[in-house]
């Protein structure tokens, strides 16, 4: 990861955020740009990342924090052109896969495809024990698209389209890649899951797995969201997916201009669980998507309601 650009030392930012869960203190905002901003860069000594990683993970982002290293984030992108029409994009981050459901975000992808709806899907492209996005878009026949002009030439034939974070934002992606030598997450894996690569206003599918992310993510789109990047949709993740769980839908908060609006309720307890594909690998599960797709399967609800949203708050944006 080293640069030959010159060193940028981060003993004082350390200092900071390195005395444990409770004595650490959070940077500013800037300062949080131009660290990260370095890091992407590769100019922070290895030794010195690390520390700064592993202590980040300790204390936990602010939302200033959060802001200013999502400035650097975006500053980094090579930002991908919105697509002109009746829709906004919609933007799937899918970087968790799944283990016990089937992994459903590329119904959710050709469910909005289908009526239209420019849809990418970023992230990455296997996981080790789990069944990722990627496995089963291949397995559907959908393209894995490395460029902007492939990406808008499926959205002109109403398809969806997966980019692997790779080519979507390198330099992220050797910061995710730091988890198989650090053996933990890092402050990556939450900025890829908020990222908005178009530049034009765009519908971000958002979602958490932890308590305490509700309410820092609830924040940043409330307070810290650059303006003129469209809106978001924040949920619970279903095993870390932005899709909606097939058996009991979860609270949907949308963002919009800074307001947050309840956009569905959570569903109470059921005992009645939604029709599934039997088996939960690539082949299975995209055998029964297409069928889903071809109306020769259920849809669940939750999946429906959720893209329905999806569809009306992507025509709102186009429209201005």
């Amino acid at each position: 990861m080293q640069s030959d650009q010159q060193p940028f030392h981060t003993a004082h930012f350390i200092k900071e955020i390195g005395r444990g869960q409770k004595g650490a203190r959070s940077i500013t905002r800037e300062d949080a740009r131009q660290l990260y901003e370095a890091m992407l860069d590769g100019r922070v000594p290895d030794i010195e990342l690390g520390a700064l990683l592993l202590a980040m993970r300790i204390k936990g982002e602010s939302v200033e924090e959060l802001a200013g290293f999502m400035d650097a984030a975006r500053a980094s992108l090579r930002l991908l052109p919105a697509p002109s029409g009746a829709f906004a994009p919609v933007v799937l981050p899918s970087y968790n896969g799944s283990r016990k459901l089937p992994n459903l975000t590329p119904l959710l992808a050709g469910l909005l495809a289908r009526e239209g709806v420019p849809v990418l899907v970023h992230g990455v492209s296997s996981d080790p024990g789990r069944i990722t996005t990627a496995e089963i878009f291949a397995e559907l026949g959908w393209v894995r698209v490395s460029s902007a002009a492939q990406m808008l030439g499926q959205f002109s034939q109403h398809k969806p389209c997966f980019m692997p974070i790779e080519a979507l934002a390198p330099r992220m992606a050797a910061q995710l890649a730091l988890r198989r030598v650090l053996g933990v997450r890092n402050s990556t894996h939450t900025l890829v899951k908020i990222l908005q690569p178009f530049d034009g206003p765009a519908l971000r599918l958002v979602s958490y797995t932890h308590p305490e992310y509700l309410e820092l993510l609830g924040q940043y789109f409330s307070t810290a969201a650059p303006a003129g990047q469209g809106d978001a949709f924040l949920m619970r993740g279903t095993e870390g997916e932005t899709v909606a769980n097939p058996h009991r839908a979860q609270q949907i908060d949308w963002f919009h201009e800074g307001e947050r609006t309840v956009l569905a309720e959570r569903d109470a307890p059921t005992d009645e669980l939604s029709a599934l594909p039997e088996g939960r690998d690539a082949a299975s599960t995209a055998q029964w998507i297409a069928l889903a797709l071809q109306g020769a399967a259920p849809v669940p609800a939750s999946i429906a309601a959720q893209a329905a949203h999806c569809i009306r708050v992507a025509r709102a944006l186009a429209s201005g």
